[in-house]
């Protein structure tokens, strides 16, 4: 039997007005305030006083969220949870107004004592780019469009 989504065999069939959409990026967290405080430097509008929370939102710009979820309020429904182990499977990526901003950020969240994984350089695929860890061991990729050639 073919699989549509790889044999090109056409979309796969849906409920009408049943169309999932995405609507939330969450992340699971072992120290919330700490989490908390490292996306508020990229930007992200976290409430200020939820760092005792087991469950935290924000909204993104495009109408996003992003949610924030302790480890024990995972394994409160799903007691057999654990933290996947080995290399980050989930990345983020920021866009910065300009290359000097990917630096100053990069430098800010270094000064802040979040851990810096690949530092600003200029990529070949025309984007000054960086990688931070958030305090969970997530990619965090920051870039900006270098001015052309």
């Amino acid at each position: 039997m073919a699989v549509s989504f790889k044999s090109g065999a056409g979309p796969l069939p849906t409920l009408p007005g049943m169309t999932p959409r995405l609507d939330v990026i969450g992340l699971v967290v072992a120290d919330m305030a700490r989490s908390l405080d490292f996306y508020r430097h990229l930007g992200v509008d976290a409430p200020a006083d939820a760092g005792d929370q087991p469950h935290v939102e924000a909204p993104l710009p495009g109408g996003l969220r992003m949610a924030w979820d302790t480890e024990a309020t995972i394994r409160s429904y799903d007691p057999g949870w654990s933290p996947v182990a080995g290399s980050p499977r989930t990345g983020l990526a920021f866009i910065c107004d300009g290359p000097a901003d990917v630096d100053a950020v990069y430098a800010e969240l270094l000064s802040a004592g979040y851990e810096g994984h690949l530092a600003p350089w200029d990529a070949f695929w025309g984007q000054r780019y960086a990688v931070v860890r958030d305090p969970d061991g997530n990619d965090v990729s920051l870039f900006a469009p270098l001015p052309a050639p």
